[in-house]
């Protein structure tokens, strides 16, 4: 989505492709639904074979690269950048595929402005041995750097985890700050002014600093704020 033609706020975005795979995608949303067509065909002649075996994550990143590579050279490519994961034989599998078929694996991957504001976080905080748990914290922490950054955006991430036994995606998006009904109250409270300085960026400082640029992360279709 570029500038303000983001419009509708619940759309899913992920997908689970077969046994073993959770697919993920930014850009736009019919050609998401055109790569979601391929992928149902795919997953349903592989399975017609009936043997036992089912398509692991990076056989659907291959083939995932290969048809953003062939809409790419017939000009007309398809609008998305896609993040594929997933965990076959106790092997974990995470890559990534642009929209002119440009692919490759990672132990953490980003789209769109999350390469270049979140993933130094990821960079910095990452480890192998990371919970489940503390993943979930790390990856709040990234979205509400991109949050701050992106006016059309809703504060709300939905969640997915793969494991042996498949994939499990939250119900309900995770709403972030849903502490703080109004964020420019909370930029001007008293709590916010005067509270103490420490080392630690907390959730005061980045709504600060927000009220700060300037910048609304209120919808921007409309223009009345008594309307908002």
């Amino acid at each position: 989505s570029y500038g303000s033609t983001l419009r509708y706020k619940n759309i899913e975005r992920m997908k689970a492709i077969g046994k073993h795979s959770l697919l993920g995608a930014s850009g736009e949303i019919s050609d998401f639904q055109e790569i979601l067509r391929y992928l149902d065909e795919l997953v349903l002649n592989d399975n017609m074979w009936d043997d036992g075996n089912s398509l692991g994550p990076k056989e659907v990143h291959n083939y995932l690269t290969r048809v953003m590579y062939n809409r790419r050279n017939k000009f007309n490519p398809l609008w998305n950048t896609l993040v594929l994961g997933g965990v076959k034989n106790g092997e974990s599998y995470l890559g990534m595929v642009s929209m002119i078929g440009v692919s490759f694996e990672d132990n953490h991957v980003a789209t769109g402005f999350g390469n270049h504001l979140a993933r130094p976080i990821l960079r910095d905080e990452w480890h192998a041995d990371l919970s489940f748990e503390d993943g979930v914290k790390l990856l709040e922490k990234c979205m509400r750097v991109l949050l701050y950054r992106d006016r059309s955006a809703i504060n709300k991430l939905q969640i997915a985890k793969i494991t042996e036994e498949g994939v499990t995606c939250e119900d309900e998006p995770i709403p972030l700050f849903d502490h703080f009904d109004d964020t420019r109250k909370a930029a001007k409270s008293a709590a916010c002014r005067n509270r103490a300085i420490g080392e630690a960026w907390d959730d005061y400082d980045s709504i600060f600093y927000n009220a700060w640029l300037k910048v609304s992360i209120e919808p921007t279709w409309f223009v009345d704020p008594d309307v908002v």
